[in-house]
């Protein structure tokens, strides 16, 4: 089912003993399009500070009560590495994350995640093993550079340029709440056609340029604006996109 990337703000995120804290942001992966990340402000108990939530940990979302259920505990997030949500996220603190948590890396894989579609944490036995696996690798080479994480609440607002001129920003993200996948971004076409919202999926973004704050797609302004509306208030009845990106 689809869900607006929107709607994880302020979600309560719950541990296996306790309440962690609230969803403040998520990490985008903007090579494959998946929510990688979500950026938790803990309560009072870590003193404000913020961690990082993987997709592997959830267990289930309760959207009556706004709260996202995980399989950790205070002990655990608070013992986790400690990374500056401020800036980017760098391969190494990644890896790191991953070790600790027992975590496959996702990033040799040619899915979305290291055990294919969807973020299921597996039996202790085997996490062990990726951990053993993955601590010899990172020992030979160790992983840097960019991770193309991004923001969603940095990017929702960026402008959306077509080939042939500008038609509105970045309103929203879609994601599917199994395996994360960014489906469509939602484009507001005020800039063109006041008061509309449309569809349109990332196989059509070629390019996202962070200085300028835009999102460039391969798509005329016509074209944008004929794409799939969309209705804000029922995005569970969207049907996922079907073409996606050649994961390579």
């Amino acid at each position: 089912m689809l869900r607006s990337i929107k709607t994880l703000e302020r979600l309560r995120i719950f541990g296996t003993d306790a309440e962690v804290g609230t969803v403040e942001d998520t990490y985008f992966d903007d090579d494959r399009w998946v929510v990688r990340y979500l950026i938790v402000e803990a309560s009072d108990w870590l003193h404000e500070r913020k961690v990082l939530i993987s997709p592997y940990a959830v267990r289930s979302f309760d959207w009556l009560t706004r709260a996202i259920i995980t399989d950790l505990s205070r002990k655990q997030i608070e013992a986790s590495p400690s990374i500056d949500t401020d800036k980017p996220v760098s391969r190494q603190h990644e890896s790191e994350y991953h070790r600790y948590y027992g975590y496959p890396e996702y990033w040799p894989s040619s899915t979305y995640w290291a055990w294919g579609a969807m973020p299921i944490v597996r039996p202790a036995a085997e996490l062990q093993f990726w951990a053993a696996e993955q601590q010899l690798t990172t020992q030979m080479s160790e992983p840097t550079g960019d991770v193309h994480l991004r923001s969603s609440r940095q990017v929702i607002g960026y402008h959306i340029q077509a080939n042939d001129a500008g038609i509105g920003h970045v309103e929203d993200f879609l994601f599917e709440d199994e395996t994360w996948a960014i489906h469509y971004a939602v484009v507001d076409t005020r800039n063109w056609l006041p008061g509309k919202h449309v569809l349109i999926s990332p196989e059509w973004i070629c390019n996202v340029n962070w200085a300028e704050r835009s999102v460039f797609v391969d798509m005329s302004r016509e074209e944008v604006g004929n794409s799939s509306p969309y209705n804000p208030h029922h995005p569970s009845k969207i049907t996922p996109s079907t073409s996606r990106h050649t994961l390579s």
